[in-house]
């Protein structure tokens, strides 16, 4: 446990920095609901899997492959399934999309998966990688799966308090190939407002039903998201960051667990969370509108790639 969480209040949920995943869901029974988590194999994704397993979902796991998905659900304790989801691939991702509508609807969708700060510009069908995959895979899985939740389902996408480091603009919508300039952490950031700003925009469409939409920044986390970081300052942070700041996978596994299974997140639908509370964003990650256009410019993006 890091110093910062040991000194860290609680907030009006009656959780805050220092709260694991398991204390969020005590008490909360899942029997019947199944739950749908990406980037299942390691870091927060397995962690969360875990905990709403033991709370009696029925958790489908997805990964790049199948055998990682597999090999991170054969020992849950609850009924499991696995899938494989590439979200870099649209036609994996939407093959994933057809084998979950082949089963039960869904009760809660959790979009975990992600990539951070990558060193050199990658593109993924002509756009910039981890705008592709943080943002476009997540936005064709769960715009395919709404038709596929259940009347009061959740879903939960895993932004960041780094969504307020992306460019003035929030989002270059002229330039999501970063041709004209790419910058690792501003790259990533604008994936995250994304994340964000997608959430923003289910709270809005789901408006009048019973269902919700959360946005989250799980925390500083020491997992191997952050491999690809290779500025001096954030190695000498990885160093002493566990002692100091960083939450543990359970501390970080958290707050999407609350948003995905308590009752007490029922009141927050469109909301940006964190430490398991309801947290302010960034301008950009306030702004309707901006969400709006991104939801539009999404399913145009989605339509060029058939």
């Amino acid at each position: 446990m890091s110093l910062y969480s040991t000194f860290t209040g609680k907030g009006p949920s009656g959780f805050g920095y220092g709260s694991t995943a398991e204390e969020v869901t005590a008490e909360i029974d899942l029997t019947g609901k199944r739950i749908l988590v990406t980037g299942c194999n390691s870091g927060l994704g397995l962690e969360t899997m875990r905990v709403l397993s033991m709370r009696g979902a029925t958790v489908i796991g997805a990964a790049r492959s199948l055998e990682k998905a597999a090999a991170a659900t054969k020992d849950l304790a609850g009924e499991t399934e696995a899938v494989a989801c590439e979200l870099g691939d649209p036609g994996s991702v939407r093959a994933c999309i057809q084998t979950l509508k082949a089963h039960a609807p869904l009760d809660i969708v959790i979009a975990n998966a992600g990539i951070m700060a990558l060193p050199k510009r990658e593109l993924v069908c002509g756009y910039e990688k981890q705008f592709f995959i943080n943002h476009v895979g997540h936005f064709i899985l769960v715009s395919g799966l709404l038709d596929h939740l259940t009347d009061d389902a959740r879903v939960v996408m895993l932004s960041s308090a780094a969504h307020a480091w992306t460019w003035k603009e929030g989002i270059r919508f002229d330039d999501l190939s970063a041709e004209r300039e790419y910058n690792d952490i501003k790259n990533y950031g604008q994936s995250k407002l994304c994340n964000l700003l997608m959430a923003r925009e289910l709270g809005r469409r789901f408006e009048g039903t019973e269902r919700r939409a959360y946005g989250v920044h799980p925390g500083v986390i020491n997992t191997n998201l952050g491999r690809h970081m290779t500025n001096p300052l954030m190695a000498l942070f990885s160093r002493l960051g566990p002692l100091l700041v960083l939450k543990s996978i359970a501390q970080g596994a958290a707050t999407q667990s609350w948003a995905a299974a308590s009752p007490g997140a029922l009141d927050h639908s469109g909301a940006y969370l964190a430490n398991a509370n309801v947290k302010k964003s960034s301008s950009h990650g306030q702004n309707l509108e901006l969400a709006r256009r991104l939801w539009t410019h999404s399913e145009q993006i989605v339509a060029g790639l058939d």
